[in-house]
């Protein structure tokens, strides 16, 4: 029972990556993109720990966390850059005197 429920999870998260993965490619803005983008990792990670259970094993840990950090950086690179137009600014950090 538990095993059809974990598979049927996997399925209805797959159309919903689905489902953001047009967002990503039509949205009509860049704002829209980086929130599907970051949803996507959201699913993949929980993607992730469905496999986790259904394998009954905790190998893949270490890749949940990865993923999800690597997520966080990139919506905040991207969202600086909606902001700023540079992810990385050349520049003096020092006060004009």
């Amino acid at each position: 029972m538990l095993t059809n429920l974990l598979l049927l999870s996997l399925a209805i998260l797959s159309v919903a990556v689905l489902g953001c993965m047009y967002r990503l490619l039509k949205g009509p803005s860049m704002a829209d993109r980086i929130a599907a983008l970051d949803t996507i990792g959201i699913i993949l990670l929980s993607m992730i720990a469905v496999i986790c259970m259904l394998l009954r094993t905790q190998a893949y840990m270490d890749i949940i966390l990865l993923i999800g950090i690597l997520s966080f950086i990139g919506t905040t690179a991207f969202a600086r850059y909606i902001e700023r137009g540079a992810v990385i600014e050349n520049g003096d950090d020092t006060l004009d005197r």
